[in-house]
């Protein structure tokens, strides 16, 4: 297992500077960035900032949104961005994507999860054509239709070949980590670490579990990341893990840094 960059943890701040993120890769040791979007930037451009530091875009992560509607138009246009996603991928020499999976308030999570299974079953395949692969990952909130095992589960029986991007407190929104991580084992590639504070009232995102929270950084929250790794050390999992931050506490460099060392001290094993 391996730490990486991700780019969302940063663009999410003013100032955002993809090359200063591949500097603090350097700084830091590591090895790749996972890319999320193209942050309105040539990938080629992306490609060559990656290759000036020594780094690999791990994963090219996009938004599939449009396949939670259930009219023709909605997927067509899920279908064209899974093709543009898989093009951008080649570009900047990432071997695994990511499809974002953004449930709809008001509707019910399982027949916003349908509508993405059917865009999945077509994505895989375009995928598949292109030499890539395709991952979703437990995604967050009280409509999101892929928060726990059984639902990624679900998806995979209908969409052989999508594999999961295993996002550790997303799952926490929806069922204990660790159970989840060894439920889906088998098909994680890649995973995200991130982690909660539980929101005073009136406040936070409200997840599946019925509690509502507000980011915090890897160490300061709730998650059981000790366990996680122990779990995934334990299967034998061996690829990257971004560190995720999606809080305004720490600059994205400094929340960075203190989630490594939090993770490299306390909690990695080797």
């Amino acid at each position: 297992m391996k730490f990486s960059l991700m780019s969302y943890t940063f663009s999410r701040q003013p100032g955002f500077d993809f090359a200063a993120i591949c500097r603090l890769g350097k700084e830091l040791g590591l090895d790749g960035v996972d890319v999320v979007t193209l942050h309105n930037r040539p990938a080629d451009e992306i490609r060559r900032l990656l290759d000036q530091h020594h780094l690999q875009a791990i994963c090219y992560t996009f938004m599939g949104n449009a396949f939670a509607k259930p009219d023709q138009e909605s997927f067509k246009t899920g279908i064209t961005a899974v093709r543009e996603a898989m093009a951008a991928a080649k570009a900047l020499g990432a071997a695994k994507t990511m499809l974002v999976t953004p449930g709809i308030p008001g509707t019910p999570r399982e027949i916003t999860r349908q509508n993405y299974v059917d865009g999945l079953r077509e994505a895989v395949k375009i995928a598949s054509d292109a030499g890539m692969v395709l991952t979703i990952e437990n995604f967050p909130g009280a409509a999101s239709p892929f928060v726990t095992a059984a639902d990624i589960m679900e998806a995979m029986a209908a969409a052989p070949g999508l594999k999961l991007t295993f996002d550790n407190g997303n799952a926490f929104t929806g069922e204990d980590p660790i159970q989840s991580f060894n439920a889906c084992a088998a098909h994680v590639v890649h995973a995200h670490f991130k982690d909660w504070a539980v929101a005073p009232d009136g406040q936070g995102m409200r997840m599946l579990n019925g509690q509502s929270y507000l980011p915090a950084l890897i160490g300061e929250g709730v998650v059981d990341h000790a366990g996680c790794l122990a779990s995934m050390k334990q299967a034998g999992y061996r690829g990257h893990i971004n560190i995720e931050y999606e809080g305004n506490t720490y600059l994205a460099a400094e929340a960075t840094r203190r989630a490594i060392t939090f993770l490299q001290s306390k909690v990695w094993q080797g």
